[in-house]
């Protein structure tokens, strides 16, 4: 008889407390069940299951067998499910979590022809600067960007990205450029003001020093593509990621502000719930996205 069906047998009486209903269960008869029981105790050369005329109950080993068994049986289950799932064209709702300012400038524009390729999935992107708890607020899936902190979920790179300090051509005619960091100080800054810490900018000294600028601000807002729009009109200076400026750079309508100093880069990932396979429109919707970057960054967005 098959390995499986006789362990399965024998599990599914224990989960339901006898041979009857674990037949029903199984859409198979009482005695078909009983044989792939016996045949099961057989093989083994151990009795599993303590049989009376009110009663089925597991013996000591029985429970210690069905243990490791259900283990197997679930494997087996996920296993089948997972071949189903990778045959089956990807469908459902999709909710996303992303920044802003990543979100409006190139996940938006983007999210049209994934629709088209895939009209079985629903999306629904939540754009927010806070970081959000995936599992516990119902995500399937976010786009975070720089060092991941949370181990625990899985993670595939999308491109990469620079911050630089920029600020427009008619800025450094007006108020000169600094020539290095300690002549921040006397220049117009600008701030995010949803980040923490947004008034100290970590930046890297030539020599590899690591650097915490506190900076007093002229203009802080809680959105990217407005500092930008600040840096072009000339109010000041703005750290900020090359997927936000550098379409404005390539014009010539921002400039880098202290061009010796070392170049950050950050990574950019999807990131999803930990499992033993990805959801079929996750796993759609993340190769679209590599696909759809991968002549991005680290400058060029």
């Amino acid at each position: 008889m098959d390995r499986l069906t006789e362990m399965e047998a024998f599990a599914t009486v224990v989960d339901q407390g006898g041979f009857t209903d674990a037949a029903k269960k199984m859409g198979i008869s009482k005695s078909a069940v009983s044989k792939h029981v016996s045949a099961l105790e057989a093989r083994l050369g151990a009795r599993l299951l303590n049989r009376t005329t009110r009663r089925v109950s597991p013996t000591e080993i029985g429970l210690a067998y069905y243990d490791r068994a259900r283990r197997v049986l679930n494997d087996a289950g996920e296993a089948d499910a997972l071949v189903t799932s990778m045959q089956t064209a990807p469908s459902g709702l999709l909710r996303i979590s992303v920044a802003t300012d990543f979100g409006v400038n190139h996940l938006s524009p983007v999210l049209g022809e994934f629709l088209q390729q895939h009209p079985g999935i629903t999306v629904n992107m939540v754009l927010n600067n806070r970081y959000v708890e995936l599992i516990s607020e119902g995500f399937d899936m976010a786009i975070r960007i720089g060092e991941l902190e949370d181990s625990t979920l899985r993670a595939r790179k999308l491109a990469d990205t620079t911050r630089r300090m920029i600020a427009s051509p008619s800025y450094f005619q007006q108020y000169g450029r600094p020539e290095k960091i300690d002549d921040l100080n006397e220049h117009k800054l600008l701030h995010y003001s949803n980040q923490a810490n947004a008034a100290v900018w970590k930046i890297t000294a030539p020599s590899g020093e690591k650097r915490q600028i506190r900076t007093t601000g002229w203009l802080t807002v809680n959105d990217g593509q407005s500092l930008l729009n600040a840096c072009i009109s000339g109010l000041g200076i703005a750290y900020l990621p090359s997927f936000l400026y550098s379409e404005a750079m390539q014009k010539g309508l921002v400039e880098e502000a202290i061009p010796g100093l070392p170049v950050e880069v950050q990574g950019i990932y999807a990131v999803y719930p930990p499992g033993r396979f990805t959801q079929p429109k996750v796993r759609a919707f993340i190769d679209f996205l590599v696909d759809a970057f991968s002549d991005k960054g680290p400058e060029t967005w």
